[in-house]
């Protein structure tokens, strides 16, 4: 559950914080009949991902076990992706975000109405499509039957947007850059297990191979219906009995992405280039 919350208060926050910033902006210029041009582009965007999950999940269920598998495992592979590429484009532009959201919108309102519903829905729209893709994977990743997954997700987005209105009041002032950077390294975790899953996926629906290769069973130790077990499996999507594929794939992708994705970022200096004589 609590990697759910994690998801949907990373992902919601990033949504959040761009409808506070488009808004305040427009307030603070005193534009406010553009206002609602750009509510109806965050309520199209909204939708939009709604029913892009609403697809995900009523559509695979009409599939064979086989085709679920293998969509599931695909779908996990392609938002495991795109988390990855968000979360270190967060960190790289997190502190610029507001003046090349101010740059958009400017551009924006001298084009017109339309501009601005554009303007609004490709804002939200690239994060609530990549929000219901991870969301959709990993509850799908973490499901164990209850609704805990779901409940995570809604109280992380919640969360999000208590704290986006916080923002847009003034009433809360954090280091985004360094929030981003910590919540995205838990999220490159959560991702890795995400992966591993999805693997797992490909593997139950015979698209790879070594199905009953298994790295170790410790589920004598660690049993999945235990507290614990219960959740390692929400928090990191631990499985007590994984394939050796699934190790590998989890090994590979979380040790180099979250050296990157926490090394230091180097700023260069340009060197003065001496005129010839």
């Amino acid at each position: 559950m609590f990697s759910n919350y994690l998801i949907g208060l990373r992902e919601g926050l990033e949504a959040s914080l761009v409808v506070c910033i488009l808004i305040a902006y427009l307030v603070k210029t005193d534009r406010r009949d553009a206002l609602k041009p750009i509510w109806a582009g965050i309520g199209v965007a909204i939708a939009l991902a709604f029913g892009f999950g609403c697809a995900l999940e009523f559509g695979s269920q009409e599939l064979t076990f086989q085709a679920q598998e293998a969509l599931g495992g695909s779908l996990s592979v392609l938002a495991v992706g795109l988390v990855t590429w968000m979360v270190f484009w967060m960190r790289r532009t997190a502190r610029h975000l507001k003046s090349e959201l101010h740059g958009r919108l400017d551009a924006a309102l001298a084009m017109g109405t339309g501009a601005l519903v554009a303007t609004a829905f490709l804002a939200v729209g690239r994060e609530g499509l990549e929000t219901a893709l991870f969301v959709w994977a990993s509850v799908h990743a973490a499901s164990d039957g209850t609704p805990r997954p779901l409940l995570g997700v809604a109280l992380g987005l919640l969360t999000a947007v208590l704290l986006g209105w916080l923002f847009y009041r003034g009433a809360l002032r954090i280091n985004l850059a360094k929030f981003f950077t910590w919540t995205g390294g838990m999220l490159v975790v959560v991702a890795a297990g995400v992966l591993a899953y999805g693997f797992h996926d490909l593997q139950e629906a015979d698209f790879l191979p070594g199905l009953t290769d298994k790295a170790f069973d410790i589920s004598g130790t660690i049993p999945p219906d235990s507290l614990y077990g219960t959740l390692l499996k929400g928090i990191l999507n631990f499985q007590p009995d994984p394939t050796t594929l699934q190790v590998a794939v989890w090994l590979l992708y979380l040790i180099p992405t979250l050296a990157l994705f926490l090394a230091p970022t180097r700023t260069t200096t340009p060197t003065p280039v001496r005129d010839k004589v």
